[in-house]
């Protein structure tokens, strides 16, 4: 046993009391799994890690960014953003490794910073998930309509709903491998598109028209925002590029909610994270760089709707020549947005359900099937769902609309309260002299990618909604879209302040040794199997099939 392990407490005292149900310290659950089966492996883990983010924000709402920023503002935003993802990534990935717990960061900041924060952060990430499932089921509606409206949309909502309630009750493994194949049609289509875009620009279409970055200089390389001319309209529209591509690149963090039911988190999410910098070089930056390519920022047919016309990528098809393919990237983006409720549903569950285990949700949320199922907790979230149904009113509409712009900050406050815990993390290891060499895995950026989250997603939040403050521009819905979850969360936090009188933890009382012996046990035992299965000698291509 080295010196760090002295340290972070890895003693047979531990392990006996974790195994006889008594965990120790802040977290009651430390070393248990709460009801829920570890099923997910490094096949899994990979394609949630690849899939989880791709919506249909990166298919259709990178048109918006477009129009709004300009093609150098839309291509910049993304560069800053996907620097935060990669932050992000990072700093969870250093935690959740060393700690696996039930709901991961949401739980792991009540032990790094303040309980009352771990609470108000889990409600504000269920709310926040369980409506973009809404949202992606209404989705999924006006995707249908492409190929006809002869089907009322009702129709397809309930069709959808069934669909992620049924994905979501079948257990992890079911859900793991439907996000697989999933993912593997969304990674193919962007892949795809990306290539094809290249081809495109150079001139290979049908129409033979090399396009270069003639787009970059006509209209422009950024855009004059609500027409405020000069600097200051140009440097507006690169903001509101970047807040569009804050809110298309949400939910990156979804891999580590799965880190309690991964067969062994100590090496397969160090693995997974390596399938950031795919996706954030090839889904975000590649593709927000072939958008700007091959699509005019003046076209007026960006943003124009909700199914595949209004995709840049079929937009420059269209104009390209080619007639077949509009029908199938509808066909792949309705896939996305299927597998996006499915994935959002079981986030905002694991959410509820660790709250039910730390106690900031009713206990009965906690209950599971022999399976491994969350079962009420999976029926409260999927109701949120029956919210698509306002959409399909035009009287209703707007109410869903302003739901719908709620999520998009509530999910970006998350990486915000990431990038704080990372720095309580570290400072609980420098005040009790343990070394971050010692853990599974470090962050190769160390603090420097937590004060980069802070900064971008704190300029992000504050400034977000300045529009309504111009002369004559006052919005009330505007406003509140913007920053009523700022407001609710501080009243989660101020709630549970008040009344379960809640104290912000010291770095030399931070817990660090709750449930470490018998993770350690855990990923000891799977790296014994794994070798006796003779999975570490397989080929490559093996492993990632097993």
């Amino acid at each position: 046993m080295s010196n760090d392990e002295d340290k972070l407490g890895y003693t047979t005292n531990d392990v006996q009391a974790v195994e006889n149900g008594q965990p120790q310290s802040h977290d009651a659950a430390a070393a248990s799994h709460e009801g829920l089966h570890q099923k997910l492996n490094a096949r899994h883990l990979t394609f949630i890690s690849l899939g989880s983010v791709i919506g249909t924000g990166i298919f259709l709402g990178v048109g918006s960014t477009l129009k709004n920023a300009g093609p150098v503002g839309l291509v910049s935003a993304y560069v800053i953003m996907c620097s935060v993802v990669v932050c992000v990534m990072e700093c969870i990935g250093e935690m959740v490794t060393f700690l696996p717990v039930v709901g991961a960061h949401i739980r792991l900041s009540g032990r790094f910073i303040d309980p009352a924060i771990s609470a108000a952060m889990a409600w504000n990430y269920w709310y926040c998930w369980s409506i973009i499932v809404a949202a992606e089921v209404s989705a999924v509606a006006v995707l249908v309509t492409y190929w006809t409206e002869k089907v009322p949309s009702a129709v397809w909502i309930s069709i959808a709903l069934l669909i992620i309630l049924a994905g979501n009750l079948c257990g992890p493994r079911i859900y793991a491998e439907i996000e697989f194949y999933m993912a593997t049609i969304k990674v193919i289509t962007i892949v795809g598109l990306v290539i094809l875009g290249i081809i495109i620009d150079a001139g290979g279409g049908p129409n033979k028209k090399p396009i270069g970055f003639q787009y970059w200089r006509n209209p422009g390389p950024f855009i004059e925002y609500q027409g405020i001319k000069g600097s200051t309209g140009k440097f507006l529209g690169f903001f509101s590029g970047l807040t569009g591509a804050a809110f298309s690149s949400i939910g990156a963090e979804m891999l580590c909610i799965a880190a309690a039911e991964t067969t062994n988190p100590r090496r397969l999410i160090p693995t997974a994270l390596k399938a950031t910098w795919i996706r954030i070089i090839l889904f975000y930056f590649c593709g927000a760089f072939i958008v700007s390519l091959v699509v005019p920022s003046n076209e007026p047919r960006l943003g124009s709707g909700s199914t595949a016309a209004a995709s840049p990528y079929v937009i420059a098809i269209t104009d390209a020549g080619i007639k077949v393919l509009p029908s199938i990237i509808n066909a792949a983006i309705l896939t996305s947005a299927m597998s996006a409720g499915i994935g959002d549903c079981y986030t905002a569950v694991r959410a509820l359900h660790s709250m039910a285990g730390n106690g900031t949700a009713p206990k009965f949320f906690g209950k599971t099937t022999s399976w491994g199922s969350p079962y009420i907790a999976t029926f409260t979230t999927w109701l949120f769902g029956l919210l698509a149904y306002l959409g399909v009113k035009q009287s209703s509409s707007s109410v869903f609309d302003f739901l719908v712009n709620l999520t998009a900050l509530s999910g970006i406050i998350t990486w915000l309260c990431i990038g704080v815990s990372f720095l309580r993390f570290r400072a609980g290891l420098r005040a009790q002299g343990i070394s971050p060499k010692s853990l599974p895995y470090t962050s190769h950026l160390g603090l420097a990618a937590a004060w980069w989250i802070i900064g971008v997603i704190s300029c992000v939040l504050l400034f977000s909604g300045w529009t309504v403050f111009k002369k004559d521009n006052w919005d009330t819905a505007t406003f509140f879209g913007n920053y009523l979850p700022i407001f609710l969360f501080v009243c989660f936090f101020a709630f549970f302040k008040i009344f379960r009188k809640t104290k912000f933890v010291r770095a030399s009382e931070m817990d660090l040794s709750s449930g470490v012996a018998e993770f350690e046990r855990q990923h000891e035992q799977a790296e014994e199997e794994r070798r006796a299965s003779g999975i570490a000698a397989r080929p490559w291509y093996q492993r990632i099939i097993a």
